[in-house]
């Protein structure tokens, strides 16, 4: 049984989850993969505004491929999540309460989430076309010379995923290898 969400999430909404929770996600996500995260940063250590409000967002690190006739996206499966890593503290800062993607995370973003009361998901890497068929609507809101890889805002249905790292720091991929030694 899955855990049902609403996007954006509230710490009261968050503080129940736990590491190997499945849970669907229905509202807006917004799709930021590597370059997004940079420009995002670049904007932060400027001072300058963000091109959306993070508090309470969920950011997923995908991009789409090209949509087919009757579809909003194509092909949105999941990057490494890692790859987010020296950037996700300070979004965490601006109120990012979760984030979506593959792959184990840094101890430096692990104590921020926990700090930030924050949750990070696991997608399945692999099922891009699955996960494609929860997403309704897909607009790119800023940084469009990016291509796929543009900050896209998502209206998405019952989006599956499980809680990788809950809010209090405890990772399933550390605390789930422990039953295979």
């Amino acid at each position: 049984m899955s855990i049902v969400l609403q996007a954006p999430l509230t710490d009261a909404a968050i503080h129940p989850l736990r590491a190997g929770d499945k849970v669907k996600i229905n509202g807006v996500i917004y799709a930021a993969r590597d370059a997004v995260h940079k420009k995002l940063a670049q904007l932060l250590q400027a001072g300058e505004q963000l091109p959306l409000k993070l508090a309470g967002q969920i950011v997923y690190y995908a991009g789409p491929c090209p949509a087919k006739p009757g579809r909003a996206v194509g092909s949105i499966g999941p990057t490494t999540s890692g790859r987010m890593d020296i950037y996700t503290p300070a979004l965490l800062e601006q109120g990012l309460k979760g984030m979506i993607g593959k792959g184990q995370r840094s101890v430096e973003v692990i104590d921020s989430m926990k700090k930030n009361k924050a949750v990070y998901f696991a997608a399945i890497g692999g099922a891009g076309a699955l996960l494609a068929t929860s997403v309704s609507e897909a607009t790119i809101i800023a940084f469009p010379e990016l291509g796929a890889e543009a900050l896209y805002r998502l209206m998405v249905q019952d989006f599956p995923a499980i809680v990788a790292i809950d809010s209090r720091g405890n990772d399933l991929y550390k605390n789930a290898s422990l039953n295979y030694k």
